[in-house]
């Protein structure tokens, strides 16, 4: 596979780091007794080879979801706590290295009885300063152990839901105060608590919502892992409809690559019938009229279509067909970029468009009235209601996680939307 080459070199790099660590750690740690050091010596090692063996089984072995749970969050958290110790023993090694270099040795050479005082409290000094920055290091690695582990034990399934005013200044009076949810990036291969996840799906069902919008990433990688949750999300049904649309992951693109073949093929096939069994309207490259009270509006759906390094599977110019006479038009795509990359410059009859893919990076700060994460320096719209001019888009931050199990100050998200005339 692809992804070969970048794992081992990534293996690589993490034990050239963890052996960096090492020597630090005994540097500093060296009035241990012998026995301590090589029961720690043990221990670390045995659990870096652990956790990078695990890291190849949970890729390339059919692992149950726990066990690969479970050795994700060892990795990412081991892997955090070291980078934030990093730039402590990095400094540590420059300011050694600067005294090395430009420390002028003495001339004068020192008398037998009375020089090994000075020249030890030097040596004292120095070792001081050495174990400051590494314990300050070791400090500074709790700080992510800590809110990480947090995130994983309380953010990862705590559930909000939001509730937002749609503005649609055409919209038919008889949809006028009609209710629409959307959840997006279920990710049901991260999942390890089943319970949990229902409980979130009971959350979605006690709103009532008219219709619903799923918009992609049911998966990471193969169909196959949404099965051990099918039934539950099963369950989200409406008066109205639940329509969805495909996210970059659901291709198989990650696993078989971007090529085509018959394993891939019969993946994303899978994946149409999966929405079909779960009773989800599926819509690539398509549209929907929904009817209320004789009057219309349009659900257009596209597959994924992303900036960058991303697919742009979607084609606008067949999901707009036999669309011009509906007064409202709703596009679900799953990339944000694209309302920017494409709808904002091509496609002005779009009033609103939901989409997902950011996950808010699972990690930031949202609140009321402010929001900040890291992914608003990848995308200008990641987390919320955005509108120009006319246009409106609307970024849910996920259901679901990837990579790092859990979230931290950016919580799983079902968004409850009530449609308004003006």
């Amino acid at each position: 596979m692809g992804r070969l080459p970048f794992i081992i070199a990534a293996c690589i790099l993490i034990t050239a780091f963890d052996i960096y660590c090492f020597n630090a750690l005994m540097a500093v740690f060296k009035n241990w007794k012998p026995k301590t050091k090589q029961i720690f010596g043990i221990f670390y090692w045995t659990f870096s080879v652990l956790l990078i063996v695990g890291v190849f089984a949970g890729i390339f072995l059919n692992l149950f979801l726990t066990l690969r749970a479970i050795i994700l969050v060892a990795f990412f958290l081991t892997v955090a706590c070291k980078m934030a110790m990093l730039p402590f023993l990095l400094i540590d090694d420059l300011r050694r290295l600067f005294i090395k270099l430009f420390r002028k040795p003495s001339k004068a050479q020192p008398d037998s009885t009375t020089s090994p005082q000075p020249n030890n409290l030097k040596t004292e000094e120095s070792i001081s300063r050495s174990e400051f920055l590494v314990k300050a290091g070791l400090v500074a690695a709790a700080v992510p152990l800590t809110s990480l582990s947090w995130g994983i034990i309380s953010g990862a399934y705590d559930y909000q839901i939001r509730k937002v005013n749609l503005i649609l200044p055409n919209l038919p009076k008889a949809f006028d105060g009609i209710t629409m949810a959307q959840i997006s990036d279920i990710h049901s291969g991260s999942f390890y608590n089943k319970t949990a996840v229902k409980g979130g799906v009971e959350m979605l069902l006690a709103e009532k919502p008219d219709f619903v919008f799923f918009t992609g990433d049911l998966v990471n990688n193969l169909t196959n892992e949404v099965k051990d949750y099918q039934d539950i999300f099963s369950k989200v049904k409406a008066p109205l409809g639940v329509y969805s649309s495909l996210g970059n992951h659901d291709y198989g693109d990650y696993y078989f690559g971007k090529e085509s073949s018959p394993a891939k093929v019969k993946n994303l096939k899978d994946m149409v019938d999966v929405h079909k069994i779960m009773g989800y309207d599926l819509l690539m490259n398509e549209n929907r009229r929904l009817k209320v009270d004789g009057e219309e509006i349009g659900i257009l759906g596209i597959e994924n279509w992303g900036m960058g390094r991303f697919p742009k599977y979607g084609k606008m110019e067949l999901a707009v067909q036999n669309t011009d006479d509906l007064p409202v038009k709703l596009l679900l795509s799953h990339d944000p970029s694209h309302w920017r990359g494409e709808v904002l410059e091509k496609y002005p009859q779009i009033d609103a468009m939901f989409s997902g893919h950011t996950h808010g990076m699972q990690f930031g700060v949202r609140l009321k009235e402010y929001q900040w994460s890291p992914v608003q320096y990848i995308y200008k719209e990641w987390a919320g209601l955005y509108q120009e001019q006319k246009q409106q888009l609307y970024v849910n931050v996920g259901y679901g996680f990837l990579g790092y199990p859990g979230r931290v100050g950016v919580l799983p998200e079902i968004t409850v939307f009530t449609l308004k005339r003006a």
